[in-house]
């Protein structure tokens, strides 16, 4: 039965004696901020006749943020997810507090072989064998009142975590996995709470690979300062400065503000109020640009190593009846070529399973 909760004393009273897991969701909206804005928390309680109890809180409602806090933050409570890395921010944001300890159904599911990146419809469908309509996926979730349709929807998203859970939970402990996914979740929380910032944005852009090592540290400089300012406006980075105007004004040596202004005034989304801002990041070397990686890197690395490493991982990826992405993508293993040094997305059992394959693949020449 679902539950619509606009009054903080009353959501307390409902968490007042904490179960040992609740299921546990969000709706949100992100559209013209940084941050995603907080528009719904979706909560599972078991019951004590074997059913579950749903709870659809507004977190619009003064105090109600706060009453929520304590449950999210209590580690006595598993809290039950799917794919929660936005909604892991959105609470962290709205609430101040990471759900911890956590378990994503998603994450779950890779790791036991049911299959990788599956969205909720299909992994209910999948478990449970119902099917979920996508009918307010699109909806907008801070009117208010909601529409019985919305209720509906946002109710199934918490309505089968419990059943999911004791699927998952079966398979992965069958395969002795359940410590791969609790090393899994520790970090996903541990990013949450540090939200670390990119710290070479500009390997992101495909076109950086083809700027000089000047021209990179321009784009670097430019992307570093809109990510803060980003956050600290509460903008969307592309709001702040797009990446086509980015790398065209890396592309130049800025000798003249004017000229710079200019650029900025002739692109269709330039800000204009943000020239000086602008020119100033520009032309402020960082104190850590000589350390950055070259993006052109990409083009000098050995494609045929690279490609045998994918091999290893696919190999070994196979033998576990795991798809190769959960071991191990691209990313994470062009660092590994390039310095040698194991990185931390691959540590723990990732490196164990994969250690044996790639050591020799590493010293090749």
């Amino acid at each position: 039965m679902a539950h619509w909760i606009d009054r903080p004393d009353a959501l307390r009273a409902r968490l007042s004696s904490p179960p040992s897991r609740v299921g546990l969701d969000t709706e949100f909206v992100r559209e013209r901020t940084y941050w995603p804005k907080l528009a719904l928390v979706q909560i599972a309680l078991p019951t004590d006749d074997g059913g579950i109890d749903i709870l659809l809180v507004d977190p619009l409602v003064p105090g109600m943020n706060e009453a929520l806090a304590p449950l999210l933050a209590n580690e006595a409570v598993l809290k039950i997810m799917h794919s929660p890395s936005e909604d892991l921010i959105a609470l962290r944001e709205t609430c101040g507090e990471v759900p911890r300890p956590l378990f994503d159904t998603q994450a779950a599911a890779a790791l036991a072989g049911v299959g990788a990146g599956l969205g909720y419809q299909k992994l209910v469908a999948e478990i449970t064998g119902v099917a979920l309509e996508k009918g307010e996926t699109r909806s907008d979730w801070m009117r208010r009142p909601l529409s019985a349709s919305q209720l509906k929807y946002a109710a199934e998203d918490v309505a089968h975590l419990f059943e999911i859970h004791d699927a998952l939970v079966e398979k992965l402990d069958t395969l002795g996995r359940l410590d791969w996914l609790d090393a899994d979740m520790a970090r996903t929380v541990a990013l949450a709470i540090e939200d670390p910032v990119d710290r070479w944005p500009h390997l992101s852009m495909r076109s950086a690979q083809f700027f000089d090592r000047d021209a990179q540290a321009r784009l670097l400089r430019l992307l570093r300062w809109r990510d803060a300012h980003a956050r600290t406006a509460d903008l969307p980075r592309s709001w702040v400065l797009d990446n086509e105007l980015a790398a065209t004004l890396a592309r130049s040596v800025p000798t003249d503000r004017d000229v710079i202004a200019e650029a900025i005034r002739a692109h269709p989304k330039g800000p204009r109020k943000l020239v000086d801002a602008i020119w100033n990041a520009l032309v402020t070397p960082l104190s850590d640009e000589a350390e950055a990686p070259d993006a052109a890197q990409a083009e000098r690395r050995d494609k045929n190593r690279i490609k045998a490493m994918q091999d290893a991982v696919s190999e070994r990826a196979t033998e576990l009846g795991v798809a190769d992405a959960v071991l191990a993508s691209r990313r994470m293993l062009e660092p590994l070529l390039d310095t040698g040094e194991w990185p931390e997305s691959l540590a723990g059992w990732r490196r164990e399973q994969l250690e044996p394959a790639l050591t020799p693949l590493l010293t090749k020449r």
